[in-house]
């Protein structure tokens, strides 16, 4: 089986990711060597800024905010799961976690998130994350991949049979979280995705 569009890994389109390459070490190391603009709250952002572009291609949506005893973070939804191709029969997710945001990173006119800082990718989330762990289940299947501040410790595993679709992103900041006292004010730019918080 081959990637959509009936081609090669080498044919697929980049939209939002280069799918050349499943980790970018260098930009991973770029976006440790700066300051975290917004702290550990805009890394939450992040996430649940890919929770809305799901939601909102499919007329709305839903996702839970969830604080762990371990200081972790989770973020969960029920959109189509992080695209994920076939190439000579191995599963290929897209980059999102170790490649820079085609649309967001360095770009002047990115799009803000509720914080005011501007939107970068999920691979900030990740590249100052001790630990972090993406699953996406999708209609033809469901996989899970480890990553250690953005760098895959593990292959993609495959994962049983989904009921339904959508994406869990945990990830243990690598800084104290400090959630605001009206979290969910903070999602009002989002009106197609509904937000629940579970401490």
């Amino acid at each position: 089986m081959t990637g959509p569009g009936g081609g090669p890994r080498g044919s697929w389109r980049n939209t939002t990711h280069d799918w050349a390459a499943e980790v970018d070490r260098d930009h991973l190391a770029l976006i440790r060597s700066g300051p975290c603009s917004g702290g550990a709250w805009h890394l939450v952002l992040e996430v649940v800024a890919y929770a809305a572009d799901e939601a909102e291609c499919r007329g709305g949506g839903r996702c839970t905010v969830a604080f762990h005893a371990d200081g972790s973070v989770s973020v969960a939804d029920d959109g189509r799961g992080t695209d994920t191709r076939f190439d000579a029969g191995r599963p290929v997710r897209k980059p999102v976690m170790a490649t820079k945001d085609l649309r967001f990173f360095d770009h002047p006119g990115a799009q803000l998130l509720p914080d005011g800082h501007p939107r970068r990718g999920m691979s900030v989330v990740a590249a100052f994350s001790p630990w972090l762990v993406h699953t996406n289940r999708r209609e033809d299947g469901a996989w899970e991949q480890r990553y250690e501040h953005g760098v895959p410790v593990t292959g993609l595993t495959p994962l049983p049979c989904p009921r339904g679709t959508g994406t869990t992103v945990r990830f243990l900041p690598g800084m104290p979280l400090v959630v605001p006292a009206d979290p969910e004010s903070a999602f009002a730019a989002w009106p197609w995705l509904t937000v629940e918080f579970h401490r």
